[in-house]
């Protein structure tokens, strides 16, 4: 459980990994992090006032800036009162929506999509409270019940049309022991999804190839499904033939059109530390494939403030896109009109 006194450590670091992060930082790039995030920030102002000249829009709207993928869970004051965490899953990181919300703020980031975590597992009230309490800010997507007595169908109904929730999350370690996320279960869920139009969000944490027969089969059976997949599949600059065989397997997916993609979380798919420059390559790859437009930026925070902070990981975006030569129009497609248009009328102040 986070502790208390965590609310009083700024947004970017929370832990001793910070210190880690920051000292193998400054004995790799020339100028210290904090120097270092300056001109990546003003970088990513620039690339937004090129594209709104350019399709000659004008305002911040014609930018908007959305992380397509982060977590809140309890505060300790809240987990003593209503929201208490599942057994074993209690976080060791501050991870509050106060604290996201003053994170967000100094980023400069419009509106999020939050994913339930497993620290709550699924017991959504946490994050539901956070929902409607900040509905021009926020969007839900609910975790998947995939247990054998089919309950987890009925969840997902509820929390999709009661609780307005636009998408859900198939994590396949929660899976039945033995189990295959294509069995009758997963079927139905992912089935019901695609009636309910909420993309299912794929973390295939163990690697694509471990799980791309299963996926191949439910796009090619259910293509009315949305499928987004979380920290790329969690694909790293391959370095062999075995890893260039995964990405490609996970390139060749977008053939289903679909099918979209998360450029997440960039410290769990690198191989560098900050600002995560080899992960141009890969960035640049997903686009040739998908196109920048089924291609969506997201921090992971909480989990991204002790590797770089949340400032950090906005940054690093139009960084590591201009090694590759990003245009400025497909890096607002990345960084928050993809996902906006994917979820259409989210994000809108009234």
């Amino acid at each position: 459980m986070a502790s208390s006194s965590a609310a009083a450590v700024p947004c970017r670091f929370l832990s001793p990994l910070a210190t880690t992060s920051r000292t193998l930082l400054s004995s790799i790039l020339p100028t210290p992090a904090t120097t270092r995030r300056r001109p990546l920030l003003s970088s990513t102002t620039a690339i937004c006032a090129a594209a709104m000249a350019a399709s000659g829009k004008a305002g911040p709207a014609s930018c908007k800036v959305v992380d397509s993928h982060l977590h809140v869970w309890a505060s300790p004051l809240q987990v003593k009162k209503k929201y208490p965490f599942s057994p074993g899953q209690e976080p060791t990181l501050r991870g509050d929506v106060d604290f996201l919300l003053e994170c967000m703020d100094e980023a400069g980031v419009d509106g999020a999509l939050i994913v339930q975590p497993i620290n709550h597992m699924f017991d959504h009230s946490l994050v539901t409270s956070v929902l409607k309490k900040y509905p021009s800010k926020f969007i839900g997507c609910c975790l998947a019940n995939p247990a054998d007595d089919g309950s987890g169908i009925k969840q997902l109904e509820h929390l999709i049309v009661q609780e307005k929730y636009r998408a859900v999350r198939f994590n396949p370690n929660l899976w039945p022991s033995g189990q295959k996320m294509t069995n009758e279960v997963g079927r139905s869920l992912f089935a019901k999804a695609g009636e309910l139009g909420a993309p299912v969000g794929i973390m295939v944490m163990k690697g694509i190839s471990s799980y791309i027969q299963e996926i191949e089969e439910l796009c090619t059976d259910y293509p009315a499904t949305t499928v987004i997949f979380d920290h790329m599949a969690f694909c790293k600059p391959p370095t062999n033939d075995d890893e260039e065989k995964a990405f490609s397997s996970f390139l060749n997916l977008s053939r289903f059109p679909q099918v979209y993609v998360k450029y997440s979380a960039l410290f769990r798919i690198t191989r560098e530390a900050y600002p995560y420059e080899d992960t141009s390559q890969l960035l640049s790859r997903v686009i040739s494939s998908y196109g920048a437009n089924r291609i969506m930026w997201g921090s992971d925070f909480p989990y991204v403030v002790p590797e770089c902070g949340y400032k950090g990981a906005k940054e690093a975006i139009s960084h590591v896109a201009g090694k590759v030569a990003v245009s400025s129009s497909d890096l607002e497609w990345i960084l928050g009109k993809t996902v906006s248009q994917l979820f259409q009328g989210a994000w809108v102040t009234p």
